[in-house]
């Protein structure tokens, strides 16, 4: 049997696009994942194995499903808990489980296309390659509380619209707001960008705050380029 139909029957069968617009592979185990142990932050074993697999799958980019639950896939179970507006907590419980074993992908808000787009109601970055989202990872944009810097006040947010990345920093970058890692410019100051702060909800100063990994990896694959388009919304 050819194998990636193996994998695809394995796993339950193609489903179509449902109201949260996603795509996705429809499984019988859902209610056997649901009943695995709760799992978190510093867990180890075969469930995180298991999880991971999952995650990486359709998207939620957790890096090698190495059985230790740490702060790559903490990243990746936030993304999926957006998406399905779960409490944003991290913990794979039941709820988050079923989600996981659910096997969704977002679909990309304007079509088919190879740019990032940043869904800043849902805190999630989508890489859209093709007609499909590659990545759904977490991020964390604009505060939007007023600060000052530079002689003058800002508003915080993180503008929405259409934009291409225009310049780049290979390495960290600090200023007065604080340290960037491998800063992608794609609207005057505002950046897609590593950080060792990733949380559940918007924190920045505007820009648009990406994992360390996740960052690496994006620059690796290719993907974060001078000139990738960016949507904000």
């Amino acid at each position: 049997m050819n194998s990636s139909i193996a994998r695809r029957q394995a796993l339950g069968g193609v489903v179509a696009a449902g109201a949260l617009g996603v795509i996705g592979v429809a499984t019988a185990g859902t209610a056997e994942a649901a009943t695995r142990a709760t799992i978190k932050y510093g867990s180890k074993g075969s469930n995180v194995t298991y999880l991971q697999q999952r995650l990486n799958y359709v998207g939620y980019w957790c890096g090698t499903a190495d059985g230790a639950f740490g702060a790559q896939t903490q990243q990746a179970v936030f993304a999926l808990q957006k998406v399905w507006g779960l409490a944003r907590d991290g913990v794979v419980g039941p709820m988050t489980w079923a989600k996981v074993a659910s096997n969704t992908r977002l679909s990309p808000r304007y079509g088919a296309g190879y740019r990032i787009e940043v869904d800043k109601t849902r805190q999630l970055a989508l890489v859209v390659w093709g007609s499909t989202v590659r990545y759904t990872l977490n991020t964390s944009t604009g505060a939007n509380k007023p600060f000052y810097a530079w002689g003058r006040w800002y508003d915080g947010r993180t503008p929405s619209g259409k934009f291409s990345v225009y310049s780049h920093v290979n390495g960290w970058q600090t200023g007065a707001l604080g340290s960037m890692y491998k800063p992608y410019y794609f609207n005057g100051g505002i950046a897609l960008h590593g950080s060792t702060s990733i949380p559940a909800y918007n924190a920045s100063h505007g820009c648009c705050r990406l994992s360390i990994a996740a960052q690496d990896m994006l620059i690796r694959a290719g993907i974060m380029v001078n000139h990738r388009q960016v949507y904000v919304y």
